[in-house]
């Protein structure tokens, strides 16, 4: 496989969205750390994704969307959840909540992860897609997240049809990941969205 590398901007995340479109797979930069993105309505694609990070079926894979409207087609969002969505995203902020079919069980079994990102090449990637992306980090399984472009390169290239070079990113935590499934906030993993904040917001009423 040639690896595309192109410089993040109007015309590529353009070209990279056509790619996406036809089961391609990409590199692409987030506001915490490079992200490994395919359409993730494309079983095909998943299933390559899963072989080019070496995880099983079992583990659950996140999405990014461009907006509330755009998630709604894909995961069931009750009015508290559509409430936190308004207030704090985009945002470095990643919610679990119950997911409708058009999420195939190879991302996702029972549940789907979701965020609109805080960065403006990921947003205009799924909306030129105008379907959710994979959001799991550019990495290969048990080893940590990059922000170096070089080391994006080192390790993809060859690996994926297209990197999105967007420079060295500032290191970032992870996003912060809440299950919203359920009237119980579950914090699974905090990051620069503090979970006080979230409950704080889940108490207020429209």
């Amino acid at each position: 496989m040639k690896t595309k590398i192109l410089k993040a901007d109007e015309k590529s995340v353009e070209q990279t969205a056509e790619i996406l479109r036809k089961g391609g797979i990409c590199v692409y930069p987030t506001e915490t750390c490079y992200g490994l993105g395919c359409d993730a309505t494309n079983k095909k694609a998943i299933k390559k994704i899963r072989k080019i990070k070496k995880i099983d079926n079992n583990k659950k894979i996140s999405i990014i969307v461009s907006d509330i409207e755009m998630m709604k087609n894909y995961g069931i969002i009750p009015k508290r959840v559509r409430r936190i969505i308004q207030i704090c995203m985009p945002a470095p902020l990643t919610i679990v909540v119950n997911k409708r079919e058009s999420i195939p069980d190879i991302l996702n079994k029972e549940e789907i992860a979701f965020r609109i990102p805080n960065n403006i090449v990921a947003l205009k990637l799924a909306k030129k897609l105008g379907k959710p992306i994979t959001a799991t980090s550019a990495n290969i399984t048990k080893n940590g997240p990059i922000y170096n472009i070089e080391k994006v390169i080192k390790i993809f290239d060859k690996k994926v049809d297209v990197i999105l070079d967007a420079g060295n990113l500032s290191e970032v935590d992870p996003s912060t990941i809440i299950d919203m499934k359920d009237d119980k906030i579950k914090l699974i993993r905090e990051g620069p969205v503090k979970l006080s904040l979230i409950k704080k917001l889940n108490r207020i009423k429209n």
